[in-house]
């Protein structure tokens, strides 16, 4: 009983560390100030304990908080779920199908992927979000999703809030200095007077919760606007861009094969109950999924499969001619390297003059790929991947008579 508690604690202090970071620091710092702000303006602007109106609306306020961080910290110290260390699937023969994971020494399950951050294949993984410190996916996508929704309502409610309390405020003084006639809001006349006096520091608290309110309404609204659109056809970020690799390789080689999403149930509500149920938990283990009367168990999985072999053949070898630390935005690259610098959280690659690179995709001035560490390169042995400065490479001349390009680079994604 004693080990269990110690274990226990342990995997609690473990998750506790997904605070240590920017991207949780900076959500609940966004939280907290609207929130707190919106509570002291609403008690100068629509007192809550004297109308009914005041009281809806400051219990709304606290009912947004609430139900923002639940769902916050849900989608944080739930997290995704992974696929279990050594997962193999049940008939020996569908391996063939799926691919293996040489970190987590398992085979990756149907519409997983490996997470770098994470460092473990993640079910049915959508992408590493910074804010949460950690995966969207099997377990905590409808949690993100729903901390998506109510974010932005409750920062319009906020924002409504502190346009009222601006504008009441600075009405009352401006009428008092004209001498006036004053219109009798809730806020106008009040005895006795709020207790909160709203000088000058308070009109810049309420100008700067207030912009921080509405940025985030377009972002993260439009964020939940992407999340709707692939729920409701039962993909996730990573599987949309599957399909998209899968259609330019059907139309790079000409073939007559029609690339058909599996999972996409065929109407919007059956693919909605995938992600979002009554209770809250999703429905199935997150190793296996129904698919499409007209698809094969895997047929993403061989999709996957096909795509990381054409990614081979299609790959350029580069000699790297200048050496490059590995910084994020190298100054010493040039003004247009250092503005175009990949916006992800994909690793760069330090270089050093005479190494070999095999490019798979790349930017107009950046490009990704694995470092080749000795002449006999075998995928997953002996690997760093990352992106460096396309200024720092030259094509290989048994590269240069060809008419390849790393995939992605004629679309100058």
């Amino acid at each position: 009983m004693g080990a269990f508690c110690s274990i226990i604690k342990f995997e609690n202090l473990q998750e506790l560390k997904r605070l240590c970071h920017w991207g949780p620091f900076i959500a609940l710092g966004v939280i907290a100030i609207c929130s707190t702000m919106a509570m002291i303006d609403s008690v100068l602007w629509y007192w809550p304990l004297h109308t009914t109106g005041g009281s809806v609306n400051f219990i709304m306020l606290i009912n947004w908080t609430v139900m923002i961080l639940y769902n916050y910290f849900n989608a944080m110290f739930i997290g995704p779920g992974f696929v279990p260390l050594g997962w193999k699937p049940e008939n020996s023969q569908d391996s063939m199908y799926l691919q293996y994971c040489k970190v987590c020494q398992a085979y990756k399950a149907p519409r997983s992927h490996h997470c770098r951050k994470c460092n473990r294949c993640v079910l049915k993984m959508d992408h590493h979000c910074p804010w949460i410190n950690n995966c969207c996916g099997f377990q905590n996508h409808a949690s993100f999703t729903l901390f998506l929704l109510l974010a932005p309502l409750g920062c319009v409610h906020a924002a409504f809030i502190f346009v009222m309390t601006m504008y009441t405020q600075l009405y009352n003084r401006l009428s008092f200095g004209w001498n006036t006639v004053k219109i009798d809001m809730s806020v106008a006349r009040r005895d006795p007077p709020p207790i909160i006096p709203f000088g000058l520091a308070a009109f810049a608290a309420t100008l700067f919760a207030l912009g921080l309110a509405l940025g985030t309404t377009i972002a993260v609204g439009m964020l939940f606007f992407i999340q709707m659109k692939i729920i409701l056809r039962n993909k996730t970020s990573i599987e949309s861009w599957i399909e998209e690799k899968a259609k330019d390789r059907i139309q790079y080689y000409q073939l007559d094969d029609v690339f058909v999403f599996p999972y996409d149930m065929g109407s919007r509500w059956k693919n909605f109950k995938q992600v979002f149920t009554w209770s809250g938990v999703p429905e199935g283990d997150g190793l296996a999924w129904p698919v499409r009367e007209d698809c094969h168990p895997y047929t993403l999985t061989i999709e996957q499969l096909k795509q990381k072999a054409d990614k081979r053949v299609r790959s350029v070898r580069y000699r790297v001619i200048e050496d490059y630390s590995g910084a994020c935005c190298p100054l010493n690259k040039g003004i247009k390297t250092f503005f175009t610098s990949p916006c992800t959280e994909e690793p760069r690659i330090r270089l050093q003059r005479g190494e070999f690179i095999l490019a798979t995709r790349g930017l107009r001035y950046w490009l990704y790929g694995d470092k080749i560490l000795d002449d006999s390169f075998v995928e997953g042995v002996s690997r760093i991947r990352g992106w460096f400065p396309r200024n720092c490479v030259e094509k290989c001349p048994c590269e240069a008579e060809t008419d390849r390009a790393p995939e992605g680079e004629k679309k100058n994604r």
